[in-house]
């Protein structure tokens, strides 16, 4: 069983929590922005409104010659480009003044008013873009007209924007450095409790999840699993032990009672109805025995101590034996029998005795269910600098529905007698499969029947106690 890897980029909660977040302050920093710039725009528009007002007030309480020495002295302190003035006759001909004729569509009743243009496109003198203007009526019957561009305004709110959007990005940058180091954490500790979990997957129910000292969710998480794995580990060395103990007491009555059975039969007749049936519970009792026996191989191989035993070795000498071992087999039942294997295979860790019982019972049940004039081949091959090993046959096969249930304790895919076995076979495969941390899978060949593939590539091992 694979365990899922840790979640990356954007799909992790630790990412998209941050993310969040980081939208939420994203958009009320543009909503607090837009507050911002509308206010100080709106203040700084009717500041200037208000000073233009003021200077109109004050330009009214003169007329004639002081009226124009107080204009003439105002352009010492207006800023160029941005305020101007324009004084006309009744006739609203220009006398002084950098406005030269009153701009069109101002209206002449004393109030400010927004205009688009101040001038006409080729007078660079005066302001380019819109602005604010009135035009009042001196107490000498002349015509005033003030103005000031709005320019100015707009450049002042640029800077206001400009500076908050500075703010704001020199926020964001420190908060992608931050979502970068808030998410790398977690997924470090989540990389160290899958770990621990494959380990715990691999048959080490001793194994547990690792803490740390901030007790925090994930530890929270950590100390349930563990709680719940103590029950676990408590519950299945309670069942082990009693299956253990029950094939191992009852192994030896049941010798006892084969050697009565035994000896009852040889003083009965032979060819008597009595014979016929004492050999026939003596073959049951055999087999009771040969299940207890299987019993007990495969709570041996659970035994994760034997792993202190591993060496590495060449396999290709094992398939050579294994080959030489069921030739004769092979060749009783018609069938071909073939060793593929180049020289150069990768060596393999583990308990050779252990890998030599786990190929005979894959070999042995394909040389069992396939049937006379058939064809069976073991196959090795370097597969990325492992050692994998294929069984191959032109038997049956064995169904898609059925190839997760073959290695579970006295399954059997044929129900009938016809073949035998207890269905044990293939559980000590997959414990000695499971022992040395290989894969074994199960699929269709091309020779029409089954194909047992195990991968000597060693997944993560629980260490021993």
């Amino acid at each position: 069983m694979s365990l899922l890897n840790p979640s990356n980029g954007w799909r992790s909660s630790s990412s998209r929590l941050l993310t969040l977040y980081s939208a939420l302050f994203v958009v009320w920093s543009g909503l607090l922005m837009g507050v911002m710039y509308y206010e100080v725009s709106h203040y700084l528009d009717n500041l200037a409104r208000h000073s233009m007002m003021q200077r109109q007030h004050l330009f009214s309480r003169f007329h004639g010659i002081q009226l124009d020495e107080a204009l003439i002295a105002s352009t010492t302190f207006d800023q160029r480009g941005v305020d101007a003035y324009g004084l006309f006759d009744e006739q609203q001909r220009p006398l002084h003044g950098l406005i030269r004729q009153i701009p069109a569509g101002l209206p002449l009743d004393g109030k400010v008013h927004e205009l688009d243009r101040c001038s006409e496109p080729d007078d660079a003198s005066l302001p380019p873009d819109s602005c604010d203007a009135v035009a009042t009526r001196t107490l000498d019957g002349r015509w005033l007209v003030l103005a000031r561009d709005n320019g100015s305004l707009f450049a002042v709110n640029r800077i206001i924007l400009h500076a908050l959007l500075w703010g704001v990005s020199l926020t964001i940058i420190p908060g992608i450095a931050g979502w970068y180091l808030l998410r790398r954490r977690p997924l470090q500790r989540i990389r160290a409790l899958q770990a621990s979990a494959e380990a715990i997957v691999a048959g080490n129910l001793n194994h547990r999840l690792p803490l740390s000292s901030r007790r925090d969710e994930l530890d929270m998480l950590a100390a349930i699993v563990n709680a719940m794995l103590e029950r676990i580990e408590r519950l299945v060395n309670e069942v082990k032990g009693v299956c253990d103990n029950i094939a191992h007491d009852l192994r030896t009555p049941l010798t006892r009672l084969r050697a009565q059975l035994y000896r009852i039969q040889q003083h009965a007749a032979e060819g008597s109805s009595e014979a016929a049936q004492l050999d026939q519970v003596i073959a049951e009792t055999d087999t009771l025995m040969a299940r207890f026996r299987g019993l007990l191989r495969i709570s041996e191989l659970e035994d994760q101590q034997r792993r202190s035993g591993f060496v590495l070795f060449d396999p290709l000498p094992l398939l050579q034996e294994l080959h030489d071992f069921y030739l004769p087999l092979a060749e009783e039942g018609h069938l071909s029998l073939s060793l593929q294997a180049p020289q150069d295979l990768p060596a393999v860790t583990g308990d050779r005795a252990l890998m030599f019982e786990a190929l005979s019972n894959l070999l042995s049940n394909s040389i069992k269910f396939t049937p006379a004039g058939g064809q069976v081949r073991v196959r090795a091959s370097n597969n990325a600098g492992s050692t994998r090993i294929e069984v191959l046959d032109s038997g049956p096969g064995i169904a898609a529905d059925k190839r997760a249930a073959v290695f579970q304790r006295f399954y059997r895919v044929d129900d009938t007698d016809k073949h035998g076995g207890f269905g044990l076979g293939l559980s000590i495969v997959a414990a000695i499969v499971n022992l040395h941390g290989f894969s074994l899978d199960v699929g269709s060949s091309e020779l029409g029947g089954a194909r047992l593939t195990l991968d000597c590539c060693q997944r993560l091992l629980p260490a021993t106690a």
